[in-house]
């Protein structure tokens, strides 16, 4: 398609989009002044020597577009229904009420059931490490307040804490049984030093012979020498003192050396 410049006369050629991107309007390249290209606007040039294209007065109404190429399938209407041109009229459907609609039935999580189970399995771990250790979170000076308070809403009550280093042995002793040949009598005196209450120690003697090689090792249970189950379970008071004494078998001459401790 061409067009021409109303001030130089400088025809042009130029295509369909450059006139849609400017609505018409075109810039002259010669002298540069913009114009609108539709008045003079031909598809093909009249026999040389071009001296002018003829300008074309505007119309008052639009012309009417008959020639038709294609149309988009959504849009075709039915020749049929109303005059040329007119789309058919479309009644709109019903709409139910908001109370017949069917509700769709609220679904839970497939993994619920899983989350659960495993939430179960963490607090069944949980209490089994309670149980496991609960003498040594006892003996935790930060959690013991928790804990007994805890125990106090489920009328619980928290064993004693333990700590071994504030036990003292004040005194000692092995010597032979006055009435059963062959057997020993070990006597001993264990002190709390601490400030707390302590549950009653197991006391472990060791026997053993110049050289330091043991001959006889045993270990001792507060039920071996606390009769009273009530006062073993009350445990050992701050400053108090317990007096054990064990009957045993003679294990011969070569045990001179004897050893206390306590677990």
């Amino acid at each position: 398609m061409y067009t021409q410049c109303p001030e130089c006369l400088t025809v042009y050629a130029l295509d369909v989009v450059e006139l849609s991107r400017s609505h018409g309007n075109v810039r002259c390249g010669h002298c540069t002044m913009v114009f609108d290209a539709l008045p003079s606007l031909v598809e093909t040039l009249p026999p040389d020597p071009v001296t002018g294209l003829a300008a074309r007065p505007p119309s008052a109404e639009p012309p009417l577009m008959t020639q038709v190429v294609s149309r988009p399938i959504a849009e075709a209407f039915d020749e049929t229904a109303g005059e040329a041109g007119e789309p058919p009229v479309v009644e709109p459907e019903p709409l139910a009420p908001a109370f017949a609609q069917p509700r769709v039935p609220m679904r839970a999580p497939r993994n619920l059931r899983w989350m659960i189970g495993c939430a179960a399995l963490l607090l069944l771990l949980l209490a089994q490490w309670l149980v496991a250790d609960r003498a040594a979170l006892a003996s935790n000076a930060a959690l013991r307040p928790m804990l007994a308070s805890a125990c106090t809403a489920l009328s619980c009550s928290l064993p004693p804490v333990k700590d071994l280093s504030r036990l003292t042995l004040l005194s000692r002793d092995i010597r032979p049984h006055p009435s059963v040949p062959g057997a020993l009598i070990i006597s001993a005196t264990v002190r709390n030093d601490a400030d707390f209450t302590q549950p009653y120690p197991v006391i472990r003697i060791a026997l053993s012979d110049l050289d330091g090689n043991a001959i006889a090792m045993r270990r001792f249970r507060p039920a071996d020498y606390v009769s009273d189950a009530k006062t073993r379970a009350a445990g050992l008071p701050p400053g108090a003192t317990v007096a054990a004494a064990f009957e045993v078998a003679d294990p011969g001459k070569n045990a001179v050396a004897f050893e206390f401790g306590f677990e």
